[in-house]
């Protein structure tokens, strides 16, 4: 018998801030969407088209996170799929969602404020050191 698979990897950007709550008996839950581009040929251009995916991210990892998950900043998400699904005004509704079993920081935000031409990790931060050390 055959097993089915439920495994997502995305790579994109922060739509907005990251929003931490807590469950009734404490959990953390931190919530947050990524837009993932991808690019198509419109004529003779191509056009970047945004997917918006929403992300639920639990325990404390999500917690700790959660200040660092900021509009612009480039993330790449692990998780699994799953269907959230409700009945409002008679009528039923649904949306899938990606619950998220590691979340990774990848670069700083898109815009630059200073003009700098660099991203926040990108910044040259290269110290002094002496020639003397060796490197094995």
């Amino acid at each position: 018998m055959s097993q089915d698979i439920n495994n997502v990897v995305l790579i994109g950007r922060l739509v907005r801030d990251a929003e931490l709550r807590y469950t009734s008996i404490g959990a953390p839950v931190t919530r947050f969407s990524i837009a993932v581009n991808e690019r198509k040929k419109d004529g003779d251009s191509y056009v970047d088209k945004a997917n918006f995916i929403d992300v639920t991210f639990w325990g404390k990892l999500g917690e700790t996170l959660g200040s660092y998950l900021v509009k612009g900043k480039q993330i790449a998400v692990v998780g699994k799929l799953n269907q959230q699904r409700w009945e409002k005004d008679g009528y039923k509704h649904s949306k899938i969602v990606v619950v998220a079993n590691t979340v990774q920081l990848l670069s700083g935000k898109r815009s630059d404020p200073e003009g700098s031409g660099q991203s926040d990790q990108q910044q040259d931060t290269t110290e002094n050191f002496d020639d003397d050390i060796p490197f094995f």
